[in-house]
């Protein structure tokens, strides 16, 4: 998404223009949900002089209630026209994004959006900016007669299917007009591999940016989808027996201006930073996978057989491994991180990765060789000769190596660390206790 450069003068003269009605101020919380205060467009001059207040006890992770006054801090260059009617009344609205200040008007620690700017800030004391590239793939489902989403696939249409096999051609092609008239630069769009299933390409950005672009993402492709009668759910796994949705990560570094994982001469033509930037990842990423699949479902997702990775390893075209180093060079040199997946909050996640790379940078931390092999296909044996280890295979196995890891913890701070923990060890204890309807199925009449 390509950001415009505001003052509060070009907002206001917006404003006026464009006959806005209502602001609608959005953050998100530790969960990674959208949240937002809408204010009438009058009171623009509060908003801007950062006067806009938030009940902090009531946002899950934030505050207490002894010390819930908190603030609003609109960041400019986010504020841009949601090109869609948002009530039955078609009011014109606009939104813009916001930081949360503590009420001594310091960045609230717990704020995901402040935090990934402190471990940012590591990495520009390095002289590093990260760019990043997601691909969020999502499902469209049909809603019932009582308009609640199911799980009926949209279309039976596969990978890159046209229409009239593809019936998501058209919502695509509107939510591709939305996110443009947004400021995104639109690659590609298609059909997924399963059925019911979508991906919308945009251009990379450095990380800040590309955190809002999921989040914007995500607003878009739901309110769209919602318009159309149909329900768009970024959920890693909604059905079993088919492929997941998964955020593939496209990462690299650049130092003035430089893409610094590009190294003509190289093994690879791949530099020390991008061979100690694979390494970090492969080091950490056991650890920080309770923040880059952040829920109990995103773990069905990450299994056998479906596409997604699920051991540590890399290479340079192998799809098996984790870690991908696509074949593009010179500036758009990149390595791909194949885990996340669509649920997590992506300015946490972006923290996490950061900090890892900046670990195995700082510690030169060499990878293993490359695996050319199918790792799919090589028997428990042969990955253990091989010494490829695998992700942790639930949500509470995650969080258990989340605890005991320093660098989620510095890329965190306190404040979230233990929040997030807190609350998907909840998660977990509501899922362990509950009695699913395959387990009726499976024991009832044993």
């Amino acid at each position: 998404m390509t950001k415009t450069k505001h003052t509060k003068e070009s907002i206001k003269a917006l404003i006026k223009e464009k006959n806005i009605d209502f602001i609608r101020l959005q953050f998100c919380d530790i969960n990674g949900h959208i949240k937002n205060l809408a204010v009438p467009a009058t009171q623009i001059d509060k908003v801007l002089d950062n006067e806009c207040m938030l009940d902090g006890s009531s946002i899950k992770g934030f505050r207490s209630i002894e010390t819930s006054d908190m603030y609003f801090y609109p960041d400019l260059d986010t504020f841009a026209i949601i090109p869609w009617g948002t009530d039955k009344n078609d009011s014109n609205v606009a939104r813009i994004i916001c930081d949360i200040y503590d009420q001594d008007r310091t960045p609230f620690e717990g704020c995901p959006r402040c935090n990934l700017k402190r471990v940012l800030k590591k990495a520009q004391d390095l002289g590093y900016v990260m760019n990043v590239g997601p691909e969020a793939e999502f499902f469209l489902f049909k809603k019932d007669e009582n308009g609640m989403p199911t799980t009926i696939a949209h279309d039976g249409a596969d990978y890159y299917d046209a229409a009239p096999d593809d019936l998501g051609e058209g919502t695509r092609r509107k939510m591709v007009r939305a996110l443009t008239q947004l400021g995104f630069d639109i690659e590609a769009s298609h059909h997924e591999g399963a059925e019911g299933q979508h991906e919308i390409d945009f251009k990379y950005a450095d990380a800040l940016t590309a955190a809002d672009n999921i989040m914007t993402f995500k607003y878009v492709v739901k309110a769209i989808a919602s318009q159309l009668g149909l329900h768009a759910t970024f959920m890693p796994k909604p059905i079993y027996g088919i492929n997941g949705s998964g955020m593939h990560c496209n990462l690299s570094l650049f130092k003035n201006g430089k893409n610094t994982f590009f190294k003509e001469d190289a093994p690879y033509q791949l530099s020390d930073e991008a061979m100690y930037c694979i390494g970090g990842l492969l080091e950490d990423v056991r650890a920080f996978t309770a923040i880059t699949n952040p829920t109990v479902n995103s773990y069905k997702r990450l299994v056998r057989g479906y596409e997604a990775p699920v051991y540590l390893a890399w290479s340079l075209a192998n799809r098996s491994a984790l870690i991908r180093v696509p074949a593009k060079r010179g500036s758009a040199t990149r390595v791909e991180l194949r885990s996340p997946d669509p649920s997590c909050n992506p300015y946490l996640a972006f923290a996490v990765i950061l900090e890892s790379i900046i670990n195995g940078i700082k510690n030169k931390i060499e990878p293993p060789v490359q695996i050319e092999r199918n790792i799919y296909k090589m028997d428990d044996k042969a990955r253990k000769r091989a010494k490829i280890l695998s992700l942790p295979g639930s949500l509470y196995e995650a969080i258990e190596l989340m605890k005991k890891n320093k660098v989620v913890k510095n890329a965190l701070g306190e404040h979230i660390f233990n929040e997030f923990i807190t609350s998907k060890m909840q998660e977990w204890e509501k899922f362990r206790t509950y009695v699913s309807p395959w387990e009726v199925d499976m024991y009832l009449k044993m």
